[in-house]
């Protein structure tokens, strides 16, 4: 086996996997070494699946509106392991395609755990692998909490095991994972029970997005209890579970729990101590904005490096610092402000930019104003179920640019990418008013709000 390569990739997830494919187009010599199946977290236990299982319960609901569109519908029942069946197929089909894509790049496959062994080598398996660049882009893995009966729950990555529906389920957690699971076994049928330490959902998001979204997700039913921590959870004589609080309370007759409390980098084998590869107090890589590590030729990508943890990131950072390092783009990096992401949660979240919080921080109370609009999307006109949309834009100074895009409703997850661009671009709030309005849309009432105000963010 060939042992010499210009760039050794630890880690077969989208940002690892775009990193080779890039350099490897540029003529270099890349080995791309991965234990697991190629596609990552986002593939496997992650957006890809994620989404099906959205879509899946986006479908009970239209099936619960038919009949107020004129359709005469039992809705019927739904077959958990068929969709799963189905679910697991298409990531099998997805994992294939990657390895072939690999393989027509011309770039090595080795399925092997990886270690570095110095700046230049990388352990594996099958031998001892030589480059003058290293790429890692290993991901993360669920952390788990610290409690008695911990190994009674499940983590997310193992909820896409389930070959059956969990129909009373908790879900420990505040951020995306956990908001969108319990938003989507709630749609399908489940009893569901989050628990945040802390009094809201995706704190890191703009709060007219976050309050909106606990008050749609109590009305669907979901039991939201806040500023609490689980205790315990323990096995009943029935075969259920109870879960018992800081405060006392306690939730029974559980069947699933779920650990959704965030992530932590995937760097056990990686020797980074002994190579002398800084880390955050956290365990994750430190780079700088071209993705390099304190260690020369050595770099890293992706859910590893701790921030701005979304597929696209990971494969625009990886692709640049191909450019960068094989293509001769010798200031190819990616500009990490305007991220555009989604939360498939119900209704679904669109954002990008800064928060109304993160804006006054950054430019001062008396710079930023905030236009938003609050509606009811034309679908529910015809329906009982009614549901709010929010747009929002915060703008900043008297120019007015936009720094900011915020939506939550029926579509929100279709149409942001559209105005990230512009935003991206520096539209100006009179770029907006310039725009002709595609009527009736969700996406039209963004270029005409009107009406601005102070913010009333307080610190």
């Amino acid at each position: 086996m060939q042992n010499n390569f210009d760039l050794i990739v630890i880690g077969g997830g989208s940002g690892g996997i775009a990193t080779a494919r890039r350099a490897a187009e540029y003529g270099a010599r890349v080995a791309l070494v991965e234990s697991g199946k190629l596609g990552g977290t986002c593939v496997n236990l992650g957006c890809v699946p994620k989404k099906i299982m959205w879509n899946a319960a986006r479908i009970s609901g239209i099936l619960e509106d038919a009949s107020d569109y004129g359709f005469s519908i039992n809705k019927p029942d739904f077959d958990w392991k068929s969709l799963v069946a189905e679910r697991d197929a298409y990531i099998t089909r997805l994992n294939e395609i990657y390895r072939k894509n690999l393989e027509s790049a011309g770039v090595l496959q080795l399925s092997s755990i990886a270690s570095l062994v110095d700046v230049n080598h990388v352990l594996t398996n099958m031998g001892t692998l030589n480059a003058p660049h290293i790429l890692i882009a290993t991901g993360g893995k669920p952390t788990l909490p610290s409690l008695a009966g911990v190994e009674l729950g499940i983590t997310s990555d193992k909820f896409f095991e389930l070959s059956k529906q969990p129909m009373r389920v908790l879900i420990v957690g505040s951020g995306y994972i956990s908001t969108e699971l319990a938003g989507m076994l709630n749609a399908l049928g489940s009893e569901v029970t989050i628990v945040i330490r802390k009094n809201t959902l995706l704190r890191d998001f703009d709060i007219s997005l976050t309050e909106t979204l606990m008050t749609e997700m109590k009305k669907n039913g979901i039991n939201i209890l806040t500023n609490i921590n689980v205790e315990a959870i323990e096995k009943v004589p029935d075969g259920t579970m109870a879960a018992t609080y800081s405060d006392g309370s306690s939730t029974a007759g559980l069947d699933t729990a779920i650990w959704a409390i965030g992530r932590e980098p995937e760097t056990t084998s990686l020797n980074l101590d002994g190579v002398g590869v800084d880390t955050d107090s956290d365990g994750h890589i430190l780079t700088d904005a071209y993705q390099n590590t304190n260690i020369d030729g050595i770099y890293a990508v992706g859910d590893v490096i701790g921030h701005h943890t979304l597929t696209p990131v990971a494969i625009a950072a990886g692709r640049r610092l191909a450019d960068r390092v094989f293509g001769g783009k010798s200031d190819a990096y990616l500009d990490y402000e305007n991220i555009p992401s989604v939360i498939f949660s119900h209704p679904p979240i669109g954002t990008v930019g800064l928060t109304e919080k993160q804006a006054v921080e950054r430019h001062g109370l008396d710079a930023v104003t905030i236009y938003e609009g609050r509606f009811t999307n034309i679908y529910y006109a015809m329906t009982k179920k009614k549901a709010p949309t929010i747009v929002k834009l915060i703008v900043i100074g008297d120019e007015e640019i936009i720094v900011g895009c915020h939506v939550i409703g029926e579509a929100a997850d279709e149409l942001i990418q559209g105005f990230a661009v512009t935003i991206t671009m520096g539209a100006r709030k009179a770029d907006f008013d310039k725009t002709v309005a595609i009527h009736p849309t969700a996406a039209e009432e963004l270029v005409t709000l009107r009406n601005g105000r102070k913010s009333n963010y307080t610190a």
